[in-house]
């Protein structure tokens, strides 16, 4: 699950590893994630999170409308947000600004190209990957789990569960909040997978 819109979002600024809260919309997104796996009769068991506030609000907030405010996330260092160096801050206007728009756009949605002082999605890849073997996997055999991070470093698990290619990453959108549902078979390798899009009158007709 992508965590709900930020502040940061909300003003269409690359964010990298700023530590911007939610927006109310946010966290009416978060909810209603909670909400629709509700629906769905999930029992989370155990819940991992990127240790920025809009991920781990966004956990909270979900496991809260699920009815499980018991399990706490588990704070997982591998899952912060790619490291966008001195894009930072600065909306796409301003990124255009100083850097032709052409190549923004490739350090935005490439695979391997770095923008300045930051992490290409390879990079933000092999941290992930580290963190999904070593910590979440184990997890996710012994039962349901729910993992909320960040569109880029979704963006590098999903590749890797869905067999995905360098040039088929680029097109990936992760919506605030989208979740993908992934069962497992015994030896780890991925059964079913189901993409799942709250939608916020799925709290409250949407207040």
């Amino acid at each position: 699950m992508r965590h709900g819109e930020s502040e940061a979002n909300q003003a269409n600024r690359f964010t990298g590893w700023l530590d911007p809260p939610l927006t109310a919309r946010g966290i009416a997104e978060a909810r209603a994630a909670g909400a629709t796996l509700a629906a769905r009769g999930l029992d989370v068991r155990t819940a991992f999170a990127s240790p920025l506030l809009r991920a781990v609000a966004s956990c909270a907030f979900a496991l809260e409308t699920l009815g499980q405010p018991e399990v706490r996330p588990r704070l997982c260092e591998a899952l912060v947000e790619r490291d966008y160096g001195e894009l930072s801050g600065l909306d796409k206007a301003q990124a255009c600004e100083r850097w032709p728009p052409d190549q923004v756009e490739r350090w935005r949605r490439s695979y391997a190209e770095t923008p300045p002082g930051g992490e290409s999605l390879r990079d933000t890849a092999a941290r992930v990957m580290l963190g999904y073997v070593r910590d979440i996997l184990p997890a996710a055999m012994r039962g349901t789990t729910l993992v909320v991070a960040h569109g880029n470093s979704l963006r590098a698990l999903v590749m890797a569960l869905d067999g995905l290619t360098p040039d088929a990453v680029e097109d990936l959108e992760l919506p605030t909040c989208a979740m993908r549902l992934y069962t497992l078979a015994p030896d780890t390798t991925v059964l079913t997978r189901t993409c799942l899009e709250p939608t916020l009158q799925a709290v409250d007709g949407g207040s």
